[in-house]
């Protein structure tokens, strides 16, 4: 049943405000969700221009009982962003301004629509970068990362993208504006509730400004990739490499179905076997720490291991980067079902790959596996033909035997992209009924009508359930 939205025409905003069917079908997917069908369409979408705007919106759909789901680039892979019961859906990808840099205290202040190539862009004027950026950085906002604690291929050297937020602005679910953290670079004062903010993908509160710190750009960077006549031998490595405490800031690992992939989406040679993709960063003598890593990699039969250069390298990490786009050109008759995220202890990767390769040769089924090898992260996707229910089936028990596997090993059901709708299944098996009442609880604190982003997160799924538990 439609909600009433016609409230929306009423407020003073500086932003817009839409009620055609052509934005609001715009926003009833993203770009994990697409395929799988039962989207809800919100009933208006709002562009704010500003944290008024967003306040204003927020108190009055709260006053109204109107959920109300917070979107950016809709390059989430969870339906974090996608609006479970319809309401109101809050663009916030027109809030895309660099705010302040400050590079005497390497710090940036953004607007949560802002890319985070553009945070890059703004900060190399300085000699600066923001590290944690994941693979889809170039496509992704600041806003959206901070919703879910994005992380990516440098995270095994810089940490996660919540290693870098000192301090935000957002908005309650009442309209209430909120600041937290400072501009310090450390902080014991109160609860943090910037990383309560971090990771809670738009359920607690909707963030309308961030101050990020930046780091100093490296003098020296290479890097290159290193192939391997067996997946065993390139898991090992990695697994010896990070173990052992190779400096790497970057190493991504490919399974031979993943470079066939990627060779097919982009036209490119790479050798069809196992690999691994490394970046170096150092100010000094960074060919000491590659001919660490060498050395490691040799000790597991490494069959090549090349350096590029900087042309080179880009041309190599592009492969990497379009993966999820080589995924869905492969095979006409076949689509990614359901992105698996999970990250597992670096001592556990092996026997995570392992068992994937297992169900899937049991299952004769086509799953790449890659991921950020460094930290544990393990990416895989299972290619399906959606006509064929047998196949389909096969498909759902094997992404759910991975997570439930790698949630046993010490893990956790997603790395990167967050719980949104995909995984409520999983909090409980991961953190323990005792651990999910308490977000629970935090959550009817700070949002006790379940106006911000309901059915997302949680195991129970009925709008209203939360709020009930409070009347």
């Amino acid at each position: 049943m439609p909600i009433d939205c016609s409230f929306l025409a009423d407020l003073e905003l500086s932003g817009e405000v839409s009620f055609t069917d052509a934005d609001r079908g715009h926003h009833a997917a993203d770009f994990g969700t697409e395929e799988q069908g039962g989207a809800v369409n919100p009933d208006a979408v709002v562009w704010p221009a500003d944290t008024d705007d967003v306040s204003a919106v927020l108190a009055a759909a709260n006053e109204r009982g109107v959920p109300v789901t917070p979107f950016a680039a809709g390059t989430g892979l969870e339906g974090a962003a996608v609006a479970a019961y319809g309401g109101v859906s809050l663009d916030m990808t027109r809030m895309d301004a660099v705010l302040e840099l400050r590079a005497e205290d390497r710090q940036i202040d953004v607007e949560p629509g802002v890319l985070g190539s553009a945070v890059n862009e703004a900060a190399a004027s300085a000699g600066l970068f923001f590290p944690p950026l994941p693979s889809s950085g170039d496509l992704s906002t600041i806003g959206g990362m901070i919703a879910t604690d994005a992380s990516g291929m440098q995270t095994v050297k810089y940490g996660e993208v919540a290693d870098w937020v000192l301090g935000l602005e957002a908005v309650l679910a009442d309209g209430t504006v909120v600041r937290t953290g400072s501009r310090a670079v450390k902080t014991s004062s109160g609860y943090n509730l910037t990383e309560l903010l971090i990771g809670s993908e738009g359920t607690l509160a909707v963030v309308t400004r961030a101050t990020l710190r930046l780091a100093g750009r490296p003098d020296q960077i290479r890097g290159g990739r290193a192939t391997f006549g067996s997946l065993d031998d390139a898991v090992a490595a990695v697994t010896d490499a990070v173990q052992s405490g190779v400096d790497v800031a970057a190493i991504e690992l490919l399974d031979p179905v993943s470079v066939r992939l990627a060779n097919a989406y982009a036209g490119t040679d790479l050798p069809d076997q196992p690999m691994t993709f490394l970046e170096f960063h150092a100010d000094h003598h960074v060919e000491a720490e590659i001919d660490f890593c060498r050395s490691v990699f040799e000790a597991h039969d490494v069959e090549r291991f090349e350096l590029a250069d900087r042309a080179e390298m880009d041309t190599l990490w592009q492969a990497r980067k379009d993966l999820a786009f080589a995924m869905r050109a492969y095979d006409p008759d076949r689509v990614p079902y359901h992105p698996g995220d999970v990250t597992v202890p670096i001592s556990q990767l092996g026997a995570i790959i392992d068992y994937i390769q297992s169900l899937a040769e049991a299952d004769d089924l086509i799953v790449p596996c890659f991921g950020h090898a460094g930290d544990g992260n393990l990416h895989y996707s299972i290619l399906v033909d959606r006509d064929d229910a047998d196949e389909v089936e096969r498909a759902e028990r094997l992404y759910r035997r991975v997570i439930e596997r790698a949630i046993d090993l010490g893990g956790t059901s997603t790395g990167e992209h967050g719980i949104g709708r995909g995984k409520r299944e999983y909090l409980v098996r991961e953190h323990g009924e005792a651990a999910v009442e308490l977000m629970r609880t935090v959550k009817r604190a700070l949002d006790p009508k379940d106006t911000l982003n309901p059915g997302k997160l949680f195991p129970e799924t009925a709008r209203g359930e939360r709020v009930r538990a409070t009347e």
